[in-house]
């Protein structure tokens, strides 16, 4: 399993699909997964990404309240398997009685997710299938590169450039 961060939920243009990305972030190269969802899942990953506690508990919130007062908790969040373009999570639970492992969409998973703290996994065999590298911001690079240029200037020496006569 790859530990994997929320980024964020983007629109796909010109479809105005909403999508969920993920980064992973233990690994040398960071891949990104986006999973296309729903908007009402959207809108509930966002708010609870934003700390939005709206006036009446949305289904999202209300589940959550659920699993606080049933003494259960969340472990962890995975996405596990893509299926004819479809994604499948499992969301693990524990009580005092005993663990379990829930199906659910991965959206639901990660708007409960957000809610409760909890971390989400991705398996490598989606990241290979479905994830893609993340492409390195251009602005970093250039900070990058003009930090580099000025250790190299503050450092240098005439030796540097051989001899001198």
């Amino acid at each position: 399993m790859i530990p994997m961060e929320l980024l964020g939920v983007r629109v796909e243009l010109p479809s105005n699909t909403p999508i969920v990305v993920l980064r992973s972030t233990e690994e040398e190269v960071s891949r990104l997964l986006p999973i296309f969802i729903g908007g009402t899942e959207a809108t509930a990953i966002a708010l609870a990404q934003e700390g939005v506690k709206p006036p009446r508990p949305m289904t999202h919130d209300l589940f959550a309240e659920v699993i606080d007062n049933m003494e259960v908790t969340m472990e962890r969040v995975v996405i596990t398997e893509l299926r004819e373009r479809t994604f499948f999570a499992e969301m693990h639970l524990r009580s005092p009685a005993e663990a379990r492992v829930q199906s659910a969409r991965p959206s639901d998973a990660i708007a409960l997710a957000v809610r409760l703290d909890v971390p989400i996994f991705a398996s490598e065999e989606i990241l290979a299938e479905a994830g893609y590298p993340e492409e390195p911001d251009p602005e970093e690079q250039a900070e990058t590169m003009v930090e580099e240029f000025k250790d190299f200037i503050d450092n240098v020496s005439p030796e540097d450039f051989g001899e001198t006569s």
